[in-house]
């Protein structure tokens, strides 16, 4: 449970800290390539001593780490503009809510059984999803992105199930402390080369709260990750259960601080999609039980 209830908390904060950005004047992509070397640096400086010589004979790892890197990147750039563009709220529950599509690929994958209840809760977590989803009319249409959330949904969904699927098949010579931090590196290394390109264009110009901000955020991140892989193997729960209780905990967390904190807008629309995913979860928690 430990492992479970960290992995909340880091993931509610890395929403928080995409909010803050615009208030610091960080650049956000910068931001980001610098974090994944710090989440590179963090699983490495913690867990060296896992790393086994059979690793490198055995590289069935590699290649769902360059998949995991792709995404980390691409949705972590799109997650931080949707945090600053939709809000904290809609932006968590889209990513979160992706467990309904993880689920699915779980249930066919594993052949877990499919009963009403969980069916149920994956279409409260849809109907979740395209609640918040919706825009206020008071909201300032231009700034918001209706579009990022639909993108975060499904490629959530889709990292839950390469992360899933890697530490059940190809990790008996890595371990998923270690993976974390390799596919971290990966995604620093892409960021890092379209950050130089850039910069030679001229279109970026680097900045030492930048980096500052990157580390900042690449702690959390590390752990959000690493935690989640934990969790898989530490609670005795089956995976799909483990996922779902992790994201509607995000979800809730991440809601409140939002609300509380940068005072985003409470309609309708939004708390019946707050109310969808919290009914998600409970069904398809108590489906397990």
């Amino acid at each position: 449970m430990t492992a479970l209830i960290f992995s909340v908390l880091a993931s509610a904060c890395i929403f928080l800290i995409f909010k803050l950005f615009p208030k610091w004047g960080i650049d956000t992509f910068q931001a980001i390539v610098f974090n994944y070397f710090t989440a590179f640096i963090c699983g490495i400086a913690l867990f060296h001593n896992e790393w086994q010589a059979s690793s490198w004979t055995h590289r069935e790892w590699l290649a769902p780490a360059v998949i995991a890197s792709l995404l980390f990147i691409s949705l972590f750039v799109i997650m931080g503009l949707s945090a600053q563009r939709n809000g904290v709220a809609p932006t968590s529950i889209a990513v979160k809510m992706s467990m309904a599509l993880s689920v699915i690929t779980m249930i066919a994958f594993y052949h877990e059984p499919l009963s009403v209840l969980k069916i149920s809760g994956i279409i409260l977590a849809i109907a979740g999803v395209v609640s918040v989803s919706i825009p206020a009319k008071t909201d300032d249409v231009e700034a918001r992105s209706p579009w990022m959330l639909l993108v975060l949904f499904i490629g959530s969904g889709l990292l839950d199930v390469v992360l899933n699927v890697t530490q059940e098949r190809f990790l008996a010579h890595l371990s998923p402390s270690l993976f974390s931090a390799i596919g971290f590196g990966f995604a620093g290394l892409l960021g890092l080369l379209i950050l130089m390109v850039q910069i030679v264009l001229r279109k970026a110009r680097f900045e030492w709260k930048n980096l500052i901000a990157g580390i900042i955020l690449g702690i959390p991140n590390y752990f959000s990750i690493y935690l989640l892989l934990a969790a898989y193997t530490s609670t005795g729960w089956t995976d799909s259960t483990v996922l779902a209780v992790i994201n509607v905990s995000v979800v809730g967390l991440a809601a409140v601080l939002g609300w509380l904190i940068f005072k985003e807008k409470m309609t309708k629309l939004r708390m019946i999609g707050f109310l969808g995913a919290i009914g998600a979860i409970v069904c398809i928690y108590f489906s397990e039980i």
